[in-house]
Order: C-alpha cells, then structure tokens, then sequence
C-alpha cells in the first residue's frame, strides 16, 4: 500500500503513540516544553517566534501526473516523487515516536466537514492554535461524540522539523487532492496548517457548486433590520479590522477568514476562531481584536514582547540591546550569529542595513520586527459573535483595495454596476504588498481566494459571474483601505492622503444605510460618490473629496497626466492580467468601459 493511501485509509497511519484530543491546557505544556521559542507572555497566553515569516506558496505541490499542470494554481509534484518524500516524512515521525492528533470539524450543521490533523511534538503550539479553528466534535456530534467512531474528510499532517534535502528550501507543502490530505514538511508558521484545510475546503465545496471565498463575514442592523456583509481582502488590507468594526445600530463578527457561498445565494461558515494580524493594533482603533489577543486562551506568533512580558504591536526597529536579550531566540529562528553580534556590539549602525521604507539587507532581518505577527483567537474570547446556527441573509459583498505609491488613485469606495464588472474585480485581487509579502513593495493582483484554491484561476471567475447572476440581489462594492496620491512617506510630506479607519467607517456607513448618491466613474464605468450632490453633504463632513475622487487631488497638485497615464496604464495592465485567467470577453469589456 502507498503511504497515501495508508494516510487517506487508516486512522493512525503511523506506528507511534497519539496523545489524542489533548486540552488546551496539555497542548500549552507541551509547546512549553518541546518548543525553546515559545515564551508566557504577561497575559498568560503563549507567543511563538518563528522561522517561517509566512505562507510559502513557491513550495507548495499538488500531486498530480506530468502533463496536467494547467489543471492548478500551484506547482505539481508526481505521484512517484511524493511518494518518495513522503516515505521520509513517515520515517521521521516514526523515529520522533509521537504525534499529537486533533479532531475537529470547520462549519456547522450540514456544511460541517470533519477533520483529523497530526503534529509532532515541535508543532505543539501549532496543534493548539488549529484546535481553537475547528468546531468540537462534542458541538457538532453532541454529546455521545466519544463513543463514535471518527470519520474524517480531510486530513493533515505537520512536521516542521524535517528538512527535505533535494527540493528548494528543503521544505514542501504536498497537497493531495484525490485523497484530501496534505503534509506540511519544514514549516513552523501556523498559517500553512490553516490553509492546508482550507485549500482541501475550496475543493471539495468546489466540486459540490458552490465557492469558498477568502472574506471576513458580519451581521450589519440597519433600521432594525440585520443582514450579512462579507468582506474580501488579501493581507493586510484591512479585512479583519473591517470585519470586527461597528457599523449601523448593531455589528456581530460571523468569521474572520472564509465563508462559502452556494447557488441560492445562501452562504456558510468555517472556522470556530480568529487569525488576526496584530502590527498596529491598538484598543482604540480595534477594541475587539485588541482584547481578544490579550485573552489568556489565545496563542499568539511573532508578536514583539517587552521585558515586562506586555506586548508592543508597533515594534519596527530594535536597538542593540533589545537584539540582545533576543539574541538566543533569533539564533534559534535561523539568523546568523555573527551578524547579530556584529550589531550588538556596535560594528554595524541600524542606518547602514535597513532603507528608508524599513526593509533591512538580506541576512539582517532581525533587526526589524516582522509585521506579520498574528493572534489565533476563540470565538467564544470574541465580544459579540452572531448565532453561527442563525445567521442574516447576505445582502453585501466588497472587496478591499489596500493603494499605496505615487499613482495610488483608487477611489476610497465604489459600487459594481454589473455582476461582470464585480467578477473582474474579483479576479484582480489588486491591492499594494503588505509585510505578508516580505520585502517586496509596489502592486499585486491575485485573484481573490487565490492562496487557497487549487484549481486553475479561470473556474474561480467563472463561478463567481454564475453566483453574482443568480444573486443579483447582492450589492457588491470595493474600498481603498490604503493612500491616494503617494505612501506613507508622501503623506508626510503634504502630498498624498491616508485612507483612515475613521473614513472607511463613514463610507461604509453610509452605504449600508443606502444614502450615498452615485455617478458613474467615466474612465472605469463603476459608481463613485457624487461629490457635488447634496445627499452626500453629511458624508464629505467625515471624508475628503480626494479620497472619494482621487481625480481631485490629482487636479490640485497639478498632477493630471500623472492621474491620466495611471489610467491608461491601469487598463492595460488589467486586461493583460485578466486575460490569462479566459475570463470571458464580457468580463473583459465591464473592467475596460467598453
């Protein structure tokens, strides 16, 4: 027998001991114990430091023959080879001797799926934070769950302390779609778990007529009537803050990631926590977020602590001494010795190695704090959660654009006139890179739901055109959560305006109380805000006009050609973009105003 089919076919495919279904409390002394980089912060809740910054979708395989490449979004990996290195994955954890083994289910009622997921002891904290994801078999089975045998759907299986010699990186995420497993090999980032099962989701309810989209979900009442808004966004565009934000009379957080939506326009959920990122969290800006990362049963990953054990979520630049009391820990996460003594002893100044938009040279990113830290948080540690068992109707779809840079022209929210002008968004998934990205900056299109869906892109767009027309009751809209006219360093200089929370609050807003007057954009063809109409007067009290219509600004600083050139670039970069995915000739004219 294969090892996948042993994997897919037997419970416990692996000769070792299973501490099954451990406690949250078990699996935090366990972290503590096997992982060195695990630290008791001084709310009582654990904080790993990781190799693994984040997601590595370039090592990342679907199995699959030769020849059906084009069926996928990722690279593919034979048959043979992964049987090859998943033999050495076998090998390893049955030298380790143990796994911890978690059982779960992501959604409730007829959409839940069951899940089996194993991790060596070096992924304790990792076991933990995906136990928090999943719904209790106790909740979904009631309460004779234990006697029941355990059927699961997927399964995945963890091992960050293998390195594969032989492929880039010596790491792998192999996914094998005809069985519903995949194996995490040489990662340690809790992320790749989580997406792990959630790719394996976008698949299976794929293939059953429906469509996992990557989006935060939450119960909006308006004049005493709820509905729900779902809201697209890739990291770091602001999807978690908009999600857990107030707005109307009441707002109930649904879910932080993924919901998936179905032919009658019906939607579902996943997870049974929160994956927040944490880099600027505040209690005043994210109240929810913000206390909910502090709850003691929440585990949290490359989040700065302070001597005192508090965490600081605004950490960029460490001082010497700071890389020093740190300096066992970066050790540990694979940064080299001598250049962490080298700055701790003054040879090298921080000017020397990090420019002026803070990305250190490469070998010396110790010395800036990742932005990508993340808490995992229950629900249950979440303040106002909706019934997941009785949820509102989905009455919004949007779509976050994070615009950054000197030809960020975005307007700060438009409605879509046409379910294709909508899918045309959707497959742009344009948005500025965030830290989740590395040290690369400038514009990114990804199709949205792209880190998680497997297949080829062109069947997310041709899916999502089929839900919008059957749906045409949702209002779908996208909003610049990032700059007009320039970055950070040009709003310090007068010359470019950030899109604030505060903005974001009052255009949406307004949209859900259905009281912005549009006109139609006469490059794009979508609607923006008419800034001229009398209705829209209590709107531009809170937001400037040349963050509605970025013309504007532009027009001001006497910047027209730049906005003109942005245009026509805009235009053609999209429909070059889009066109590889065979999106269709009608989505392609709704995105050019044709």
């Amino acid at each position: 027998m294969s090892i996948r089919d042993l994997v897919a076919h037997e419970l416990r495919p692996y000769k070792v001991q299973y501490i099954q279904n451990p406690t949250q409390g078990e699996l935090r002394d366990l972290a503590l114990k096997n992982i060195p980089t695990c630290v008791v912060s001084s709310y009582g809740n654990i904080n790993r430091i990781t190799l693994r910054k984040a997601r590595m979708e370039k090592f990342t395989y679907i199995v699959a023959p030769r020849g059906k490449e084009g069926n996928y979004s990722s690279k593919i990996i034979t048959p043979e080879d992964a049987e090859k290195y998943l033999q050495i994955q076998k090998e390893f954890i049955e030298n380790r001797g143990t796994l911890i083994e978690i059982q779960g289910y992501y959604g409730v009622g007829k959409t839940a799926v069951p899940i089996h997921a194993f991790y060596t002891l070096d992924a304790a904290n990792v076991a933990g934070m995906q136990q928090i994801m999943m719904f209790p078999r106790s909740e979904i089975e009631g309460p004779e769950w234990s006697s029941k045998e355990f059927k699961p759907l997927f399964k995945l299986v963890y091992t960050p302390g293998l390195v594969l010699d032989g492929l880039p990186g010596g790491m792998a995420i192999i996914v094998d779609l005809d069985h519903y497993v995949t194996y995490v090999i040489n990662s340690d980032y809790f992320g790749e778990t989580k997406k792990g099962i959630l790719r394996m989701l976008n698949h299976y309810f794929y293939m059953k007529g429906g469509l996992v989209l990557h989006a935060g979900a939450k119960s909006v009442r308006v004049d005493n009537e709820s509905y729900a808004v779902a809201i697209l966004g890739l990291s770091g565009t602001g999807k978690t803050t908009t999600t857990f934000a107030k707005h109307g009379e009441l707002s109930q957080p649904i879910q932080d990631d993924m919901i998936t939506l179905w032919p009658d326009g019906t939607y579902s959920i996943t997870e049974n926590g929160c994956f927040a990122k944490t880099f600027g969290l505040t209690e005043k800006t994210e109240p929810i977020i913000y206390r909910g990362t502090l709850d003691p049963g929440t585990w949290v990953e490359n989040v700065y602590m302070n001597p005192d054990g508090t965490y600081d979520f605004s950490k960029e630049g460490l001082t010497p001494e700071e890389v020093k009391r740190y300096r066992e820990i970066f050790i540990l996460t694979g940064n080299d010795p001598a250049h962490i003594d080298d700055y701790i002893n003054g040879k090298v100044k921080f000017e020397d190695i990090v420019d002026e938009y803070g990305v250190p040279k490469d070998g010396w990113d110790f010395v800036v704090w990742t932005q990508n830290g993340r808490s995992i948080i229950p629900l249950s540690a979440i303040d106002n959660v909706a019934d997941l068992y009785h949820l509102p109707p989905l009455k919004y779809i949007g779509i976050l654009n994070r615009d950054e840079g000197r030809d960020a022209a975005t307007p700060g929210i438009v409605m879509f006139s046409s379910p294709e002008q909508a899918t045309a968004y959707f497959m742009l998934g344009e948005t500025s890179k965030t830290s989740a990205a590395g040290k690369e900056r400038g514009k990114t299109r990804s199709p949205f739901t792209q880190p998680f869906f497997p297949l080829n892109h062109r069947l997310q767009a041709h899916r999502f055109q089929e839900l919008m027309e059957k749906n045409r009751g949702i209002i779908t809209w996208m909003m610049n959560t990032g700059y007009v006219g320039g970055d950070q360093l040009d709003e310090k200089k007068g010359i470019a305006l950030k899109v604030k929370i505060s903005h974001s609050t009052a255009m949406l807003e307004a949209l859900f109380r259905n009281e912005i007057k549009w006109t139609k954009d006469p490059d794009f063809g979508y609607l923006i805000v008419d800034i001229n109409a009398p209705e829209n007067s209590p709107l531009l009290e809170k937001v400037p006009p040349e963050i509605l219509q970025p013309r504007i600004l532009f027009e001001k600083q006497g910047r027209i050609l730049e906005y003109e050139e942005w245009v026509t670039r805009m235009k053609r970069e999209r429909e070059d973009f889009i066109r590889k995915y065979d999106v269709g000739e009608e989505i392609v004219k709704a995105l050019l105003n044709i």
